[in-house]
């Protein structure tokens, strides 16, 4: 029995009962549809909490100008942190009041691209991230192609590309920093893929509404965090600066 097939778990959660593929089908796109719904939301928020925030020049003094600013930069990780470890024992209404929360945090966190680049380079680059989001993660839901091995690779390149990222902090090399920059368009383009895939194989009817719900909660923390990577590495090399 193969653990990671969506048909496994259903089979396992309503056992002794005819299989409904039909069922079973319209319940995974259901849950797709509210895991990408999340994730539009999310960066909604974040998109207009960041362009608030970097046109009041008093609350981007008080955030980046002040010991705040480690506050607002190491929050968003922190809310990762917590939603990851601390899902089994969240509710839903808890676990969603999180991620709006993280939504607007992360806002806070990247406020500033609207001061350093044009918002004409940024809008572009963002529909430039999302086609290319859209068409991996569409890909990563209809291929029969598993891409397990495939994940593990991006991510042992992902944690090269934190090492890289994290030395050049000291370095302040250009050279690096694309380097950094394309090797992050390759793994997050490569994660959106990989990641719808994880997301449709974890889908369980018998899991019930919560428990699917924090699942499609979860599974919009993914995305939205590799799109965002995505559209930060694109904008460190398209974007026309100020």
């Amino acid at each position: 029995m193969n653990p990671m097939n969506p048909n496994t778990f259903n089979e396992f959660a309503v056992r002794g009962q005819t299989f409904d593929q039909t069922g079973y089908d319209e319940g995974l796109r259901q849950h797709m549809l509210q895991v990408y719904n999340y994730m539009v939301g999310g960066l909604a928020v974040t998109g207009l909490v960041a362009y608030f925030a970097a046109t009041n020049l008093g609350l981007m003094q008080l955030l980046f100008g002040t010991p705040l600013k480690f506050v607002v930069m190491l929050a968003p990780l922190a809310f990762v942190l917590v939603l990851s470890f601390g899902l089994h024992k969240l509710s839903l209404p808890t676990t969603q009041a999180l991620f709006w929360a993280f939504s607007v945090v992360m806002g806070l966190s990247i406020a500033s691209i609207f001061i350093v680049f044009t918002h004409t380079s940024i809008a572009r680059v963002f529909f430039i991230s999302a086609a290319m989001f859209g068409s991996m993660s569409l890909w990563g839901y209809t291929t029969k192609r598993d891409l397990t091995n495939f994940g593990a690779f991006l991510m042992m390149g992902l944690f090269g590309l934190v090492i890289a990222g994290f030395i050049n902090v000291f370095l302040g090399s250009s050279g690096l920093q694309f380097v950094v920059s394309m090797g992050g368009v390759l793994i997050f383009t490569g994660l959106a893929a990989y990641d719808t895939q994880q997301i449709k194989e974890i889908y369980a009817e018998g899991w019930g509404q919560e428990g699917n719900g924090k699942l499609a909660v979860m599974g919009a923390l993914n995305l939205y965090l590799t799109f965002i990577n995505l559209f930060m590495s694109l904008l460190n090399l398209l974007g026309d600066r100020e």
